[in-house]
């Protein structure tokens, strides 16, 4: 039901501008509390037990949800660990919409059959659909403006999808079998939720390893610092605006933290990492050997072949093989142009963005994809904290 996103990458800070914080690629990491989810809201639900009407109602269930809220929330609070209060009052507020829903059928027979667990599941939707629009209400509530919006995860839907039908499923075999029903029924979701974590723990642990990868540059003084994260930020932006689906997206960031790696074979740094300048044989022996590189790190194999193909001619490029080095290009030519000017870097950054844009549109005919050009065009043109990107 709580299958939120958590913190990660920011898109939204301006390109140029130094990022404060650590970055993770990827987007947002799901923390799902299936388990209570599907008990709390099968507990509104239940109607009947081992075959005698339920004894508690609406105001029954919201209080003992409740209770159970505050004995996970108080013991975090007082070690000082994150408490996350609005997940409890948002399941607070969803189990109460479910028993309104179905309380009041105790003295309507629907039996307990398909019809009951139609209903059942249709109530649980409900809520379910409710938790999901408060959520996103709350996330666009705290969302900086100009930040890129948060998608909700295929997993996170799935996870939804399982509590809404196993706390439809608990009314049913409550009433059947009496209330030790209610952990059976609920019970294989523990399995999903012990799943979820180690695939959200190896996934956490990719985006770290590529994190780190792409300060490796940054260390040995090949590329300014910020550099790579600042063309990720870049090239998911430019993605999402010609809409990419999620896993493209993804593959997109992962290529574009990385797409510096072969510079680490260069015995003398090129001068501020800015590699649009070199003859083309040369960038292209640099991609080939970043996508050598990429392939030993276990990221897919895409990532390697969009590192590999950077330098190609568009034509022959896949689409975010393209946006990484129509990005790369564009934050070169800004970062590189606020040297010396008298000016603060926003606006040295705000001044070059023309001219740099400029400067990829004269070379659309061989090197970057015109739709990506004007697609990023559009994407720094967006003010943030009013000023432009």
């Amino acid at each position: 039901m709580h299958a939120e996103a958590g913190a990660g990458g920011r898109e939204g800070r301006g390109v140029g501008e130094a990022y404060e914080g650590p970055y993770e690629p990827g987007g947002w990491a799901c923390e799902p509390a299936p388990v209570a989810a599907a008990g709390a809201l099968g507990y509104a639900v239940v109607l009947r037990v081992g075959g005698e009407p339920a004894t508690h109602g609406v105001l029954q269930a919201v209080a003992v949800v409740a209770a159970a809220s505050l004995v996970v929330l108080v013991p975090r609070a007082v070690l000082g660990r994150p408490v996350g209060p609005e997940r409890a009052a948002r399941r607070v507020l969803v189990v109460a919409l479910a028993a309104v829903c179905c309380q009041p059928l105790q003295s309507v027979s629907l039996g307990d059959g398909p019809l009951l667990v139609a209903y059942l599941l249709l109530a649980c939707a409900l809520a379910a659909l409710a938790d999901a629009a408060l959520a996103a209400a709350l996330t666009r509530a705290r969302e900086e403006p100009g930040e890129e919006p948060r998608a909700a995860t295929a997993m996170g839907v799935a996870v939804r999808l399982a509590v809404c039908v196993t706390a439809a499923a608990t009314g049913p075999a409550v009433a059947v079998a009496g209330a030790w029903a209610l952990p059976v029924v609920c019970a294989p979701l523990l399995l999903v939720q012990l799943s979820f974590r180690r695939c959200a723990g190896i996934r956490a642990a990719c985006r770290q390893t590529v994190a780190s990868l792409a300060r490796t540059t940054e260390i040995a003084g090949h590329t300014p610092a910020g550099h790579a994260r600042r063309v990720a930020r870049l090239s998911r932006a430019v993605g999402r605006e010609l809409r990419l689906p999620g896993p493209s997206l993804s593959v997109l960031e992962y290529a574009a933290l990385m797409h510096d790696l072969g510079q680490l074979s260069l015995v003398d740094p090129v001068p501020a990492g800015a590699t649009e300048p070199l003859p083309e044989a040369e960038r292209r022996r640099i991609a080939r050997l970043g996508g050598a590189v990429v392939r030993r790190t276990g990221v897919p194999e895409e990532v390697a072949e969009v590192v590999e193909r950077q330098a190609d001619p568009y034509r022959e490029q896949p689409l975010p093989a393209r946006i990484v080095r129509a990005v790369n290009a564009y934050v070169e030519l800004v970062g590189g142009s606020s040297a010396g000017s008298g000016g603060s870097p926003q606006e040295d950054r705000a001044a070059a963005a023309p001219r740099a844009l400029a400067r990829l549109r004269r070379s659309t005919a061989r090197d970057f994809d015109p739709a990506v050009v004007e697609a990023l065009a559009r994407v720094v043109s967006r003010p943030v904290r009013g000023r432009p990107r």
